[in-house]
């Protein structure tokens, strides 16, 4: 049997978060971020992520009540799971919630949950939008303890924090991916889907999904914006297309 038969293609979810912060730059409606979402799922994109957080200066709490009937394909809302973000989840229903600990004046998500530390938490968190019919994915460094220690929390997914990865896929693929690898096979071994995210990109993304190919879902924003001011959006989003569609 050829492997391309017995693995589930990973899918593309565009992170429009930068989108909103060019147009929060200037006000008004600059780019349309409404409209970018919609033109990514046209061009391939298989999901749209969107990481609103508490000051509003990229994506906004109602830019996410828009978008939602406006894709059909599935919406992955992320976040710290505060007592408004939880609210936003269970008004919008997205097909999919990813638990980032971010902090609210935090640049950028930068760590993965302590899922061993935080299991009380994240157990009440994942039930609460489980009971919703909501998919959970928590964001974890790539430790095998943690991978473990979400599945304890009743999530459905792991999503590996890869800038460790990106960062040092330049000096040593082989020593950048190894801890990846034994967290993905931690979070295989226990029943859980595996997403991945953060600074992948054109150059590092295919030996990523080479190295794990039972990889659900790589969630890019940050670089797709960039390479789409050269390459357009609709030409870079095919790109990342054919870093992940290689088997």
């Amino acid at each position: 049997m050829r492997l391309k038969s017995i693995l589930k293609m990973t899918r593309l979810s565009v992170n429009i978060n930068k989108i909103a912060t060019i147009r929060n730059s200037r006000g008004g409606n600059m780019p349309d971020v409404e409209k970018a979402a919609v033109d990514c799922e046209k061009f391939g994109a298989e999901g749209i992520t969107v990481h609103p957080r508490p000051d509003q200066r990229h994506i906004r709490y109602s830019d996410v009540r828009e978008i939602k009937p406006l894709i059909s394909t599935e919406l992955n809302i992320e976040g710290n799971p505060i007592p408004a973000f939880m609210d936003l989840v269970k008004e919008v229903r997205p097909a999919q919630v990813t638990l980032v600990p971010d902090a609210e004046d935090a640049i950028t998500s930068n760590a993965g949950w302590n899922t061993v530390r935080n299991r009380g938490f994240l157990t009440e968190v994942c039930s609460e939008f489980r009971s919703c019919g909501i998919r959970t994915s928590i964001f974890i460094d790539p430790v095998p303890a943690m991978a473990e220690g979400a599945a304890a929390c009743g999530c459905d997914r792991v999503e590996l924090y890869t800038e460790a990865y990106a960062s040092g896929y330049q000096y040593g693929r082989e020593a950048a991916i190894a801890p990846y690898i034994a967290a993905a096979e931690a979070a295989r071994a226990c029943g859980l889907g595996l997403n991945a995210g953060h600074d992948l990109n054109l150059v590092n993304l295919e030996y990523f999904i080479r190295s794990i190919p039972w990889t659900d879902e790589v969630s890019i924003g940050h670089a797709i914006i960039c390479d789409a001011l050269y390459m357009g959006l609709e030409k870079t989003i095919k790109a990342y297309l054919s870093k992940i569609k290689i088997f």
